[in-house]
Parts: C-alpha cells; sequence; structure tokens
C-alpha cells in the first residue's frame, strides 16, 4: 500500500508519456507506467530510462509491459498497479500513434484506421471504464483524495489535418470519451478531463521536424516555439493536483496559443 498519491500513466516510456512522469513525480505521485515496448537492458531510452528519472526525482516508478488496444489485457494491468499500491488516484490516457503513413483522406486504408483507432480510441475507453470503479471507490473512502482521470487528445480533435484522417477521428472520439465520462463520473468524486496539445517535440513528430519548423517560424504558433513534453507535463499536474476541482469535463488547448482565432 502506497502513502503517496498514485498514477498510471499510459505510453510512459517517451515523448508525452515520459513528460507526465516527470511532472507528477515532481509533485509526490508514484507511477505506474506501461508501454509496448518493454526492454529492462534498454537504460537508456524507454520505461527504464523512466524508471531511474522518475527515481532522481524521489518517486517510485512500476514498469509494466502492456498494450492498451489488447482490452484483454487491462484487468492485468490494473491488478497490477493495485498489488503493488493499493490504489490509483490518477488514470492518465496518454498512449497513442500516429498513421505509419500519412496518406490523403481519399486513400486512408481500412488497417492504418483500424490499427489507429483501436490504440486511441477504443483501447482507453475501455480501460477508463475498468478503472473508473477503482476511482471511485477510492472517493468514497478518502474523499480528500480528489482522483482524477486525464486522457491526452490533441488539437487534431478539432482541426482537420487530411492526411491523417483516422487520427484526427481517433481524437474527436476521445474528446467525446472524455466528456461522456466527466458527466457519468462527476457525482462520484471522480474528475474528468481533456488536454488538448499542440506542437510538441517528441518522437512522433520527428518525421516532420522540418515542416513544423517552418510553420511555427511563420507565425502558426503565436508563442513562436514548439511545445515540449514537460508543458503538457505541467499541465496534467496542475489537474491531478486538484487546482481545478470544479472544472469536470473541461477542455484545455497546450497549443502556444494555436486556438486563438486571428486576421
Amino acid at each position: 500500500m502506497s502513502k503517496h498519491r498514485v498514477a498510471l500513466i499510459t505510453g510512459a516510456g517517451r515523448g508525452i508519456g515520459r513528460g507526465i512522469a516527470l511532472a507528477l513525480a515532481g509533485e509526490g505521485f508514484d507511477i505506474a507506467g506501461c508501454d509496448v515496448v518493454y526492454e529492462p537492458e534498454n537504460r537508456a531510452a524507454g520505461l527504464f530510462e523512466v524508471q531511474a528519472a522518475v527515481g532522481a526525482a524521489g518517486a517510485e516508478f512500476l514498469p509494466i509491459r502492456a498494450d492498451v488496444a489488447d482490452l484483454d489485457g487491462h484487468e492485468a494491468l490494473l491488478a497490477a498497479v493495485l498489488e503493488r499500491y493499493g490504489r490509483i488516484d490518477c488514470l492518465v490516457n496518454n498512449a497513442g500513434v500516429g498513421p505509419k503513413v500519412r496518406a490523403d483522406l481519399l486513400e486512408e486504408s481500412a488497417e492504418s484506421y483500424d490499427r489507429v483507432l483501436g490504440i486511441n480510441l477504443r483501447g482507453p475507453f475501455f480501460l477508463t471504464q475498468k478503472a473508473a470503479p477503482h476511482l471511485a471507490a477510492l472517493a468514497a473512502r478518502e474523499p480528500e483524495a480528489r482522483p482524477c482521470i486525464v486522457f491526452i487528445t490533441s488539437m487534431s480533435a478539432v482541426v482537420s489535418s487530411i492526411a491523417r484522417p483516422g487520427y484526427c477521428i481517433s481524437k474527436a472520439g476521445l474528446s467525446m470519451a472524455a466528456r461522456l465520462y466527466a458527466d457519468r463520473l462527476a457525482g462520484s468524486g471522480v474528475g474528468v478531463y481533456e488536454i488538448r496539445p499542440g506542437i510538441i517535440r517528441t518522437e512522433m513528430t520527428a518525421p516532420v521536424r522540418e515542416k513544423y519548423d517552418r510553420m511555427i517560424a511563420d507565425g502558426l504558433v503565436p508563442q513562436g516555439r514548439w511545445g515540449e513534453p514537460a508543458d503538457i507535463g505541467r499541465a496534467v499536474a496542475a489537474l491531478a493536483g486538484g487546482a481545478f476541482g470544479y472544472a469536470t469535463g473541461s477542455a484545455v488547448e497546450i497549443s502556444g496559443g494555436m486556438d486563438i482565432r486571428r486576421l
């Protein structure tokens, strides 16, 4: 049984998931982080690099091999966290992928579409369904715990990108999933929030880095820079810490001002 708050973060081995893990560790959370890549011998990258970084921040990190798209594995994932810590204070649905190949809307394959939606939408929807009763039970026995669920979606939930149709649809669906869970769980003491990252410097955006460099230089992002995983981490930490306890169902875009309508 952990004496600290505990966060379960999917896709915790790199990028935004890593940034969230470090931010929550800095706020006193112990972390359970899962990823499809599980390489104990690799201490330079992945879950076990994050484990070392979280440990250096004074928190504990439990690495778990899990694929959120595998619905049959959800019970085992939650059981591993509860066996180790006895509680889950915060579920962060972060794991996600883009298409392996960007293709025009009229050329999207069923295979690519199904893969992206399976990981980005179907998986987190059903993982949250399994996790929600555990968070609600924690809220009932420890009202001061303020458990929460955070969905990491994307500005692509509301902005068209015709070369990534499956991705946009998956994030739009996940945005609605966040709102539905916020509605359903509002009376249980579990807050549910959505964060929509903009252009974040991660392994996912690395293949199109030069394109985004040019677009940022041309004024696409009012704040004039890339977002970093730490920017998303700080936002999750604020939500998980209870700073917005009267704002369940809210969506926060962390995009450097890209959501500002400008002439």
